[in-house]
């Protein structure tokens, strides 16, 4: 099952638009697994072993805190992937959080 779920995960992120952000509860609400947010975590944990590629810097907590920043290598690049796309970071918080805030449930209507 955590495979499966894994996997859903990552086709989620990959339709994360750039210059757009998610949290990890959007995540799992769109999924119809609210409580599983830390689920969502480990998944972006074993995002990097995909063949296809999952943007996981797009992913963040839900006050826009990069709270994955410790899983990139090193833990700057997540900040320079999202600044890249033109997301400003500040302390390792997204300004203007709301703005860029992509939330799948409104996004990927069912």
């Amino acid at each position: 099952m955590q495979k499966d779920f894994f996997n859903d995960v990552f086709e989620v992120v990959r339709l994360i638009p750039k210059g757009r952000v998610t949290s990890y509860g959007a995540i799992a609400r769109f999924l119809g697994t609210g409580r599983s947010s830390r689920m969502v975590g480990w998944a972006m944990n074993a995002s990097h072993t995909q063949k296809k590629s999952v943007p996981a810097h797009r992913v963040v907590n839900r006050d826009g805190l990069l709270t994955g920043k410790m899983h990139f290598s090193p833990p700057e690049r997540m900040q320079e992937l999202l600044e890249k796309e033109g997301i400003k970071v500040k302390k390792d918080q997204i300004l203007d959080f709301k703005k860029h805030y992509w939330d799948p449930m409104i996004e990927l209507k069912l």
